[in-house]
This record gives C-alpha cells, sequence and structure tokens, in this order.
C-alpha cells in the first residue's frame, strides 16, 4: 500500500506546506482490501455496484489486463485517521493517454465511492477532497493525465455524494430508471395505464397454455451458467439484427459475467430469471439485489414463434412480483433510455459526471468533457458542439 498526501517531501519545505484535510491511500490488488471492504459498505452508503461480490467478479476479470491497473483508494481524514471514502478506480491507456476512472469499461451502471464517518457533506469540504485526490493521483506512481469520473449518483442512501457536488461536476447524459412499489405490489400494479396492465395478464394467460411452462429464478450455478450462454445467443442475435455491435459475450466482458454468476447466484446476489416452455428458454433477465433494491441489468427472449408475447416484458413483471414478495420494494431498470421502462412506471434519476486534467495530455479532453456537461442544458448548443466532436481524435476509448 502507498501512501500518499500533500505533504512536500523535503522535511525543510515542510513548514511552507499547506496541511490537508486528508491522506490518500492507494492499493494496486484487490485481494489487499477485499476482507474490508464490505465491512465499511454495510452502513447503506453505496450502490449494488459497490459490493464487493461485484467487484471481485469484476477485477478477477479483468486481471490479466496490462493496460487496466486497480488503483484502490481509501482517502482519511488526517486529524482522526477515519475514512471518508473508499474508491474502487482503474488506470487504463487509452493510445498515449494514461486515464484514471472507475472499474466499470461500460459494464457497472452506477459509479459511486464508498463513504465512510468522515465523507465530506458539504460543498466546501468536498471540493478540499476532490483537489487532494488530484494532487495524489498526479503524484502516483507511473502518473496520469485524465480523471475522468461517469454516471456518479448525486446522493448514496440519503447522503450527498462528495464526487458529485463540486463546481466542476455537471449533468450526464445517462440517468437512472427506479420504480418504488411500496408494500402493495397490487396497487403499483394499478397506476400502470390499463391497456399495459391488460396486455401483461393477457401474455401470462397465454404463455401459461403453453406445456410446461414455467417461471422461475435460478438458484443453482450451473444451469445458470447454461442459462448464461442463452442470454448471449439471444442477445447477440437481437443486436446483429438491429446492426449494433455486440461485445458483452467476448473476453473479458464474457469473464466477468460468468464470475458473477458463477460465485453469486446461490446467495442471490445475483438473480437470474427466466421463462421457459419445456427446454425452451424463452425469456431472460439478469441483475443485481442488495437489501430491498433490485437492479436490472441485461433481458433478451427468444423471438421468433414466442415474439407476440413480449417476453421480455413479461420475465421483468413476473420477476418483478416474485422479488416483491421476497421484500425488494426498489426495482431499478439502470440507465439508458427506452420506451418499456416507462411503461413500468420508471422515475428518471440524474446522475453527474467530473474529469480533471492531470498532466498537459488530459487538459484538451477535461475542457472538452467540462464543455459537454456545460452544454446538456442548452439542445441546440450541444447539437453543434457534436458536430465538431465528431473529428478524428486520438483516444481509443471514451
Amino acid at each position: 500500500m502507498t501512501t500518499l498526501t500533500n505533504d512536500v517531501a523535503p522535511r525543510a519545505a515542510a513548514g511552507r506546506a499547506p496541511r490537508t484535510a486528508f491522506v490518500v491511500e492507494v492499493d494496486r490488488e484487490w485481494n489487499s482490501v477485499s476482507a474490508d471492504w464490505d465491512a465499511l459498505r454495510r452502513r447503506g452508503q453505496a450502490t449494488p455496484f459497490q459490493h464487493g461480490r461485484w467487484l471481485g467478479a469484476w477485477f478477477a476479470a479483468f486481471a490479466g489486463h496490462t493496460d487496466v491497473q486497480p488503483l484502490l483508494l481509501t482517502v482519511r481524514d488526517r486529524a482522526t485517521g477515519e475514512i471518508a471514502l473508499r474508491l474502487p478506480l482503474i488506470r487504463r491507456n487509452a493510445g498515449r493517454l494514461r486515464i484514471v476512472e472507475f472499474a466499470d469499461l461500460n459494464l457497472t451502471d452506477y459509479n459511486a465511492p464508498v463513504l465512510g464517518p468522515a465523507a465530506p457533506r458539504d460543498a466546501g469540504a468536498a471540493e478540499e477532497l476532490w483537489r487532494e485526490l488530484r494532487r495524489a493521483l498526479r503524484r502516483h506512481e507511473g502518473g496520469a493525465d485524465l480523471i475522468r469520473f461517469k454516471k456518479l449518483p448525486l446522493d448514496l442512501g440519503g447522503v450527498p455524494n462528495p464526487l458529485a457536488m463540486p463546481r466542476t461536476a455537471g449533468p450526464c447524459s445517462l440517468y437512472g430508471n427506479i420504480v418504488v412499489t411500496g408494500d402493495d405490489f397490487a396497487q403499483y400494479r394499478r397506476t400502470l395505464k390499463r391497456d399495459i396492465r391488460k396486455v401483461l395478464d393477457r401474455h401470462w394467460r397465454y404463455f401459461g397454455e403453453c406445456p410446461s411452462a414455467e417461471f422461475r429464478i435460478l438458484t443453482d450455478a450451473d444451469e445458470a451458467l447454461r442459462v448464461l450462454d442463452v442470454l448471449d445467443r439471444q442477445q447477440g442475435a437481437r443486436m446483429r439484427e438491429l446492426g449494433t455491435n455486440f461485445v458483452l459475450a467476448e473476453g473479458s466482458n464474457r469473464a466477468f459475467y460468468r464470475n458473477l454468476i458463477r460465485d453469486n447466484v446461490g446467495s442471490g446476489y445475483a438473480v437470474l430469471s427466466a421463462l421457459t416452455a419445456g427446454d425452451e428458454v424463452v425469456g431472460i433477465l439478469l441483475g443485481v439485489r442488495e437489501g430491498t433494491r433490485y437492479v436490472m441489468l441485461r433481458v433478451s427472449n427468444a423471438g421468433g414463434k414466442w415474439s407476440h408475447l413480449s417476453p421480455g416484458r413479461l420475465v421483468i413483471d413476473r420477476t418483478m412480483m416474485a422479488l416483491h414478495a421476497q421484500g425488494v420494494r426498489e426495482f431499478d431498470f439502470s440507465v439508458g433510455d427506452y420506451d418499456y421502462k416507462r411503461r413500468f412506471g420508471a422515475t428518471a434519476v440524474p446522475l453527474a459526471d467530473i474529469s480533471a486534467a492531470l498532466s498537459w495530455r488530459g487538459w484538451p479532453y477535461a475542457l472538452r468533457d467540462r464543455a459537454v456537461r456545460v452544454l446538456r442544458r442548452y439542445p441546440a448548443l450541444s447539437e453543434r458542439l457534436k458536430r465538431v466532436l465528431s473529428r478524428p481524435s486520438r483516444e481509443k476509448a471514451d
């Protein structure tokens, strides 16, 4: 573990260095912090994507990537030693650009710190923490050119997210989609449009007339892995039909989802639900659950002769009903703007982005990021900016 502070190294200059409120520690191995990780996050001030089960599957899948280096930060209050927050970060190379970001690579829906008892609660302290993070990462061995944090919740368990509070933070292009059902699921169902309810009920009735029709939540790892293969095939076929590149079943992405399923369906953290008719898998939904919150990740359906039953929407409806009976009250349809989320009554929840340059190489990207965040509030100007940014860039990944 490396401890980084804002103290000037030479003792003679120490008197001139300002005393900082925070000290930053950096670990390079997930296993070195995993034992203590969930002990802190049990306070409830994080999302299911900061769970040790999610991060363990993620870091195991990307462990062999030489251009993806874990940076597991612990920020402490200098005076008391109490933890302010933990951050599951990586440093990756995009061409010659060295970017510090969350352990995500388009797999994690919400990126957030795990808050500790010393987490900043006001804008001034949050600004100081953001400043110290930048200084620490700039000085860390190997350096970096750009910090880029995306998809930040504005609050965590009712507590403000200090990374979304600095002045340079701004709106994200994505947002969450959440349904809070309350204790009466039938009452929630009645809030949906009448034609939506009628279609769901009719499709379930027709599906139930099929021989061996069944809805299940899988708990056996081997069976769940076989169904995950079907999910990959169904989603891949649909994406090819739409002319979209499908990468979730390739390389480290594939390894991640298999780690997640293999190690976590038995505990109930990973939830794989399916509609089946005999040996045929008609609809599949993958999500993660923690306590009373469930987040949907991937959904697919067999299409073809089943299309008229809308099996994707049907497996969502049945999964919500089953998990509600088990105590889930918040159903998060995750990021992305799709009509089916509105049909289920999802409410949009804003997210934030923040970035900063750590070297001269990072300045053009940090300035671009900031301009985009500002101009998202002005659609006409935003469209003009998109045309400018469509020019080729040396940055290989966004």
